[in-house]
């Protein structure tokens, strides 16, 4: 008992004021089980009988579902054993789905792993429980009330022994309420124990055996049997229950005691109270445990996966209508809150992580549904708002565009004073604010909600003649709200489990932005020449639907493209909103088709690709801030993405040519028309896959598409201002100041994307390529050009008459970086000034500018430019003066240099790794780290030059063991042949050997078949040998060790011996190569190598015998050569 976990006290008082002992009579004690008389629907439960339900089981199964027990038994007086029995029995879940859901990540286990590094699929606890149903496992299960109880054994392993766990349930009205079990999982999902148990009672109801709550039990008992019934239960229990017993009876004995003023007592198999609420059992704690956990590892070990899995259960949660979806995400919001590191960025002006931001998407976009869920009550929306409020109005709070107060250039803090000045008042959004503003909407509008209900909403007589319009030519409903909203509605009601009417809503939007596409068309032709004559043009949408926080354009794509599983879904759920059934009846809705939302020759996928690409080509301006702008970017290539899963077919085809048409037409509606404002986001990536995709099918119009989407106003000194003359236009409110462009190096690299596609489409067609590469030379910058712009951007913010002017100083560096980014892949002979005034540049804009291109060098730089000349700059004792920093910033400027360092190690270890090495020399665990580096790259991408570079350097810092290591090696890839006795790497060879003979015998009997198998040269080899014979081996580690004996090493024993063998190898191999191709004038040459192998063949015991032998054989096999043989006569006999 001691190990079993505490179950929660029961709320519930029971008591029978108006029984007698008249009323027990005839009332069995014992109990049954659960599929005992009348249990099942199916009678014998042999499959081979099937008898009709009967009107008790029906009664018991709509009130199990929806009743609390304590309300039933307030509304009367007396309920016959047979009907308590069978509401107990109903109230136990009944489907396996729920269950699955609160013990895996996904439903039906189909995800990976729950936590970790765990990826095997049979560990999930709801198919781990399963197992042990099916293996027997589960023993001792007893139902007693609303509570059941059993024991599950897990079997022992090769790891772990034979455990049996106690498990208790508590269920109401078809919930699991609470769950205890002794295994001490920690976990926000039930363990594999309690999955056993409740599926075994969802199997095998008729092997359960059922009692009436106890307290049911205990009123059919005498005053003796109840004596009896305690002492029993004391004497079984008594080192646990004893004390409590003793208490419990002082306190009842007691007159005046709390327990005496309170009728009945509490029981914890009786079920719900009244004010109970009904929902599945979820451990708070550990999901504020687990999520603190993953958010504090920062987003290692998949700690941002897991976050993801979380917020995917949510998602399911609500699908499936349950209450803990909203409650868990609150859960999760409060740990997001108490996050530490938002306050740290905040006050370090840091930004946080890319993959950190998309979770705040998604909590934000995932209140937004549970606000807009249409049977939300108002008390319980109101509850939500004051939280909401709450968490918006912490200062750390994370805006909604992802900037934070010390980012670079902030939209509002550069504005015109007078007209748009009140827009530096304007607060930020955070992530919060849309779900805050969803909490006024609604979902009573009549309209709206006719849309919702029926599939066959039309009306035909309806002439589609005004601006507001409610349906369309063809009778059709539209629905005119802002589209992001209508949109997040969509969602609402896909999230909640309504396919079906979000799947109707969607399309009553996709057909308003049909029609309202086809009036900005209608409406620019009437105003095209006034517009043209102008020659400039606005903004017409602010807030662009691709890249909106809400994603509305991926919304719709998505309900469209899925509404054949969603249909299936929701076939059987329609969702009463309020009287709609004066529209069509409930049960015409279950038979009338979902194809008939569509007219003729349409289908789901094409109204889908249309909706992607009226997004796709919207003209908008582009937003604040580098994530909100790196979003637009993500957000559109996902969309082109699930575009290019989708084969095109003739149908699709004329849909593309009809948009291509408008796009090109549409004037301020498209972001192709003639004339685009300087702010609007370019089309580069978009027009790049129309392109490819209208080639096969119609070139000329693909072309011009392609042709039009190459140009880059905002590049453009001469771009057109804004039109302020017409109401009806949304003008950009942003002067003309390149730094807010942040993503500007992507959007480049995908308009030379375009430029290139057309060129290889364009192969064999002279005038379409004289096309296209006028069109590269008009609008492609060269990076001579932007570097021109970016020094004088320079010159002219830093004249000595006047303050710095940062706002120009950032257009350089923005400028300098984009050029630094074009030339990193070619060829520029002024690569190295570019790089040199980069820092510089980056030096007078601010210490955060320096650590900023550090951070993301590899986008700039090479691995060599980057520790070189960046990092070495950074860290120099001029830019520490220069900008007045103090001990904390240059510490943080120190830790980014040396993760730069350490990456470019990584990246190019041949050029880098020395520079790092410098570069890490204060810090240890950095030095260790491009250390090990060096390690693993000497085995495959390391010269040898480059390793005994690093490994002198190493001896010079004082480590010779290391710069041993290092030598050996180096050793490994060398390869001197017997004629490169003047080879640069023989004085590394030389030192080498030295350093191993000063580290001792060991050492250099380790280096020397290494020696051995890299040099032939002889010369080389007899050096090495003289020096290895001058002094004792060991002079550096005598002084620390007593391995040095004093002696010189022989010349007959290893390592010497191997060494001096192979010297005497090589001179003979040399002596014959020699003088394979020997001219005269080289024979004094020769008689003098002679004369030094001589000397080295004299080291041997026997050497003298040796060179005998070896100048006879010369003399026998060389006698055609008379002059040379007779000097060798005369100088060795």
């Amino acid at each position: 008992m001691d190990e079993r976990v505490q179950q929660p006290p029961a709320k519930r008082l029971c008591w029978r004021p108006g029984y007698n002992s008249a009323c027990r009579q005839g009332q069995r004690a014992g109990g049954v089980l659960c599929g005992g008389a009348g249990s099942a629907p199916g009678g014998s439960g042999n499959g081979k009988t099937h008898n009709p339900e009967s009107l008790l089981d029906i009664a018991a199964r709509r009130v199990a579902e929806k009743w609390p027990f304590q309300r039933v038994e307030e509304r009367f007086e007396r309920i016959p054993e047979p009907v308590q029995r069978r509401i107990v029995y109903w109230s136990f879940p009944r489907s396996e789905k729920e269950i699955c859901m609160y013990s895996s990540f996904n439903a039906g286990g189909e995800e990976s792993g729950t936590s970790g590094d765990n990826n095997d699929e049979t560990q999930l606890p709801f198919l781990r429980g399963v197992t042990l149903l099916e293996s027997g496992w589960v023993d001792n299960v007893l139902q007693v009330g609303f509570h059941l109880s059993g024991t599950v054994t897990d079997p022992a392993t090769s790891s772990s022994p034979e455990l049996v766990c106690n498990v208790s349930v508590s269920f109401d009205r078809c919930k699991i309420t609470a769950v205890t079990c002794t295994c001490g999982n920690k976990d926000i999902f039930y363990c594999a124990h309690v999955v056993a148990l409740s599926l075994y009672r969802v199997r095998k109801p008729e092997q359960v055996k059922l009692h009436l709550p106890i307290s049911e039990t205990l009123f059919q008992m005498s005053r003796d049997q109840l004596q009896k019934f305690v002492q029993y239960l004391i004497s079984v229990h008594h080192t646990e229950v004893l004390p409590t017993a003793q208490k419990l009876a002082d306190e009842i004995l007691s007159q005046n005691s709390e327990i005496n003023q309170v009728h009945g007592a509490p029981d914890p198999t009786a079920g719900a109270s009244v004010d109970d609420e009904n929902c599945w059992h979820l451990d708070e704690e550990q999901v504020q445990e687990q999520v603190k956990l993953f958010l504090s590892q920062g987003g290692y070990h998949g700690s941002g996966k897991q976050l993801n899995l979380l917020f995917s259960k949510v998602r399911e949660m609500l699908k499936m209508r349950d209450s803990n979806g909203a409650r868990m995400l609150t859960l999760i919001t409060e740990q997001f809150m108490a996050d530490p590191r938002l306050a740290l960025w905040r006050q370090q002006g840091t930004t946080m992580t890319d993959k950190y931001r998309q979770l705040w998407d998604e909590l934000g976009a995932l209140w937004m549904c549970i606000v807009l869920n249409p049977h939300c009550k108002q008390e319980q929306k109101s509850s939500w708002l004051r939280q909401l409020r709450r968490w918006n109005s912490v200062d750390v709070c994370p805006w909604e565009d992802g900037n934070h107060g010390n980012e670079l250039p902030n939209l509002t803090h550069s504005l015109p004073q007078g007209a748009h000045g009140n827009q530096e008042m304007r607060p930020h959004r955070t992530v919060f604010t849309r779900a805050i503003e969803a909490c006024d909407l609604h979902w009573q509008d009549r309209h709206l909600q006719h849309i919702i209900a029926s599939d066959l909403y039309a009306n035909y007589c309806y002439h589609d003649n005004q601006e507001g319009s409610l349906f369309d030519s063809r009778g059709w409903p539209l629905w005119h709200e802002h589209v992001p909203t209508a949109c997040a509605r969509v969602d609402a009601l896909r999230s909640h489990g309504y396919p079906r009417e979000a799947l109707r809503l969607a399309i009553a939007v996709v057909n308003t932005l049909r029609r309202q596409q086809q009036r900005q068309l209608e409406h620019f032709r009437r105003h095209k020449k006034e517009l043209l004559h102008k020659g400039h043009t606005s903004i017409t949408n602010m807030e662009g639907w691709v890249g909106h926080p809400l994603d509305p354009i991926g919304t719709l794509f998505s309900t469209l493209t899925e509404s054949g599983r969603a249909g299936d879904e929701g076939a059987n759920i329609c969702l009463d909103l309020s009287d709609c059934s004066s529209v069509v009846s409930r049960a015409d809705l279950q038979r009338m088709p979902v194809q008939r939302l569509l007219g003729d020759g349409e289908s789901y996928m094409a109204l889908a690709v249309e909706t992607a690409l009226i997004g796709l080509g919207q003209q908008r301006v582009m937003p604040d801030g580098l994530y909100a702008q790196e979003k637009v970017c993500r957000n559109e290539e996902q969309l082109l993405a699930k575009l290019q899963e989708v084969e095109l077919d003739d149908s699709l085809v004329k849909i593309f040519r009809k948009q291509a048409v408008f796009l090109l037409e549409a004037g301020p509606y498209s972001g192709l028309g003639e004339i685009v404002h300087r702010e609007s986001v370019p089309m580069h990536t978009f027009a790049r896959y129309l392109f490819t995709s209208l080639l096969p099918h119609d070139a000329e119009l693909a072309y011009k598409i392609a042709l039009r989407a190459m140009r880059l106003p905002v590049l453009e000194s001469t771009a057109s201002s804004g039109d302020l003359s017409r109401p009806h236009h949304i003008v950009s409110v942003v002067p003309n100041r390149y730094p807010r462009w942040f993503t500007l190096s992507h959007i480049e690299s995908q308009q030379c994307e375009l430029a290139s596609t057309m060129l290889t489409a364009a192969k064999g067609d002279s005038r379409k390529l004289e096309t296209v590469l006028e069109s590269i030379q008009k609008n492609i910058h060269s990076s001579s050009h932007i570097f021109k712009l970016a020094q004088d951007a320079f010159k002219i913010a830093t004249l000595m008459d006047s303050l710095p002017d940062i706002t120009l100083l950032k257009v350089s560096l923005e400028l300098g970086l984009q050029v630094m980014r074009i030339t990193l892949s070619t060829l520029n002979w002024r690569r190295r000034e570019m790089v040199r005034w980069l820092v510089t540049c980056a030096t007078e804009v601010g210490v955060y500018a320096l650590d900023s291109i550090m951070q993301n060098w590899f986008t700039l730089f090479t691995p060599t430019e980057a520790t070189s000349i960046v990092a070495t700059t950074v860290m120099s004792n001029s830019t520490i003066v220069r900008l007045h920093l103090d001990c904390h910033q240059q510490e943080n400027l120190a830790s980014s240099a040396r993760t730069l360092a350490l990456q470019c190690a990584m990246k190019d270890p041949q050029n880098c790794a020395l520079s790092a090495l410098t570069l890490c020399e204060k810090d240890h665990i950095a030095f260790e780290t491009a250390y090990q580096i060096v390690l693993d790259a000497a085995a495959t991408g390391m010269s040898y030059t480059q390793l005994f570079t690093i490994a002198r350097y190493m001896e010079h810092r004082g480590y010779p063991m290391r710069a041993y290591k290092l030598a050996t090696l180096a050793m490994a890839h060398l390869n001197l042949s017997y004629n490169q006795d003047t080879h640069p790497a023989i004085n590394d060879v030389l030192w080498a050997c030295a350093l191993s003979h000063s580290l001792g015998k060991n050492e250099l009997a380790a280096v020397i078949p290494l020696v051995v198998k890299s040099v032939k040269c002889a010369t080389v080899l007899s050096d090495i040998l003289r020096r290895c014979t001058l002094t004792t081996p060991g002079m550096v580690s005598a002084l620390h060790s007593r391995r040095n004996s004093g002696k010189l090493m022989s010349l007959d024993k290893a390592p010497l011996r191997q060494l001096l063998d192979a010297t005497i190898g090589a001179y003979i191999n040399t002596t014959h190569s020699r003088l394979t191709h020997i001219s005269p004038r080289h024979y004094s040459e020769f008689i003098e190598f002679l004369g030094k192998a001589r000397e080295t063949f004299m080291m041997a015991h026997d050497g003298h015998i040796q060179f005998t032998q070896f100048i006879d054989n010369l003399k026998q096999i060389y006698k055609g050569k008379k002059k040379l043989m007779m000097l060798v006569r005369e100088r060795f006999g």
